[in-house]
């Protein structure tokens, strides 16, 4: 057991004698093999020795520790605890440290993988799902968002007992939109809201439930189309926006790289984070965006600044990983991949950084709709760069078109024109 490198002497002691040392070495590698540093590793270990004090007093073995057991540990044994140090007593890095040793023990098969229980409104929701998926070709995030909602809704009218769709009423779908508001109302989440119930009941629709009065008492709120200016940011604000990426901020061209993605080629935060190697073609200079919003595959042109950007970042900077995303985290694992989060937080941290106090990483894609209109693009190029299905979608943009705009103003009344 090659310890040495990684833990003192005395908190090694209690590692080799306790009920963990079989899976020690398995620890380590399993850190070793997401690339963690060796300082990591180290308070890694430092955290179940602590846990290896505790389980040798209570006089546990391998097979006791589960979910239940890490949770005494943290609740009941660390805000009281009396253990001779050195002991690590931060509770987030023993958290961490445990759920990583949960998943090492599964792994070797020394603890069984807990059986979940075959929840009604989880087996509902599979369902549904699949619909989405198959029948509708809805993209995860719409899913995902949508199931929340009728998660929260089947949960609250049956809970854990099985469901029965011919109990519900239209009072049921008013008590639970009215609950829903209260805690945030929104325009947003009542959109959300209207059209995730919607969709859910359609779907039981072609389960044969005739569901036409719980639909009718859904109510649409007032969102008057293209009523809005899209929020963009102006030519030196865009300067100031690139230029903030210095070389003293951890991972600059990365985030410098993401920026120029959204900028130049109008990508959304989730298609940023879910781009791969595989879709750069180098050779004929072009980018395929696979996961968007339509679920289908567009191919654009790779503009020379945002291809020297990402040549950049992978050169000098990526880490090594058998990811195969473009852009990887920067702390261990490397191997997990980012999520459109990761992205809306670079974007975020860069508006704070010039002065801009929103965080709406979609002002960049209208920024680039904009510099289009500017240079005489027409509405139809527009839409077919930021990949929109509907030419309607992209007329907001003629709000901000100041070219055409002048062109077919009137004169005023009494004025010299």
């Amino acid at each position: 057991m090659n310890l040495i490198h990684y833990s003192q002497q005395k908190n090694l002691r209690w590692l080799v004698d306790s009920v963990l040392a079989p899976h020690i070495d398995a620890y380590v590698a399993y850190f070793e093999s997401g690339s963690y540093p060796p300082n990591s590793i180290r308070r890694h270990l430092a955290c179940i020795t602590h846990l290896a004090r505790w389980m040798k007093r209570r006089h546990l073995v391998i097979s006791n520790i589960n979910e239940d057991t890490i949770a005494e540990f943290l609740d009941d044994h660390l805000p009281h605890c009396d253990c001779l140090a050195p002991v690590v007593q931060v509770r987030q890095d023993l958290h961490a440290a445990c759920i990583h040793l949960l998943r090492v023990l599964r792994n070797s098969g020394a603890i069984p993988i807990p059986v979940l229980a075959n929840d009604p409104v989880d087996e509902e929701l599979r369902n549904f799902d699949a619909y989405m998926h198959d029948a509708q070709g809805l993209s995860a995030k719409t899913r995902q968002n949508r199931l929340q909602i009728v998660h929260r809704f089947l949960f609250a009218r049956f809970g854990k007992c099985n469901i029965d769709i011919s109990l519900l009423q239209p009072s049921d779908v008013r008590k639970f939109i009215a609950e829903q508001l209260a805690q945030r109302g929104t325009v947003s989440n009542a959109s959300r809201l209207s059209s995730a119930l919607r969709a859910y009941f359609r779907y039981r629709t072609t389960r044969g439930n005739h569901l036409y009065a719980l639909t009718s008492v859904i109510s649409s709120p007032a969102h008057w189309s293209l009523a809005s200016l899209p929020q963009s940011l102006s030519a030196d604000e865009t300067d100031r926006l690139l230029k903030s990426f210095s070389p003293n901020l951890p991972s600059f061209r990365r985030g410098y790289a993401m920026v120029r993605c959204a900028f130049d080629l109008g990508l959304r935060s989730s298609e940023i984070a879910k781009l791969a190697l595989t879709d750069i073609d180098w050779i004929n200079g072009s980018i395929t965006i696979r996961h968007n919003k339509s679920n289908r595959e567009d191919i654009l042109p790779l503009p020379t600044t945002t291809g020297q950007a990402i040549m950049d970042y992978l050169r000098y900077e990526r880490s090594p990983t058998t990811n195969a995303e473009v852009f990887v985290r920067l702390v261990a694992p490397h191997d997990i991949p980012i999520s459109p989060n990761a992205v809306r937080k670079v974007i975020s941290n860069a508006y704070h950084r010039i002065g801009i106090t929103h965080s709406r990483t979609h002002a960049l894609r209208h920024t680039m709709a904009r510099r289009l209109l500017e240079h005489g693009s027409s509405l139809k190029e527009v839409a077919d760069v930021l990949r929109h299905r509907s030419l309607n979608t992209s007329l907001i943009y003629a709000k901000i078109d100041s070219r055409s705009l002048i062109a077919v103003a009137l004169p005023w009344p009494g004025s010299a024109a």
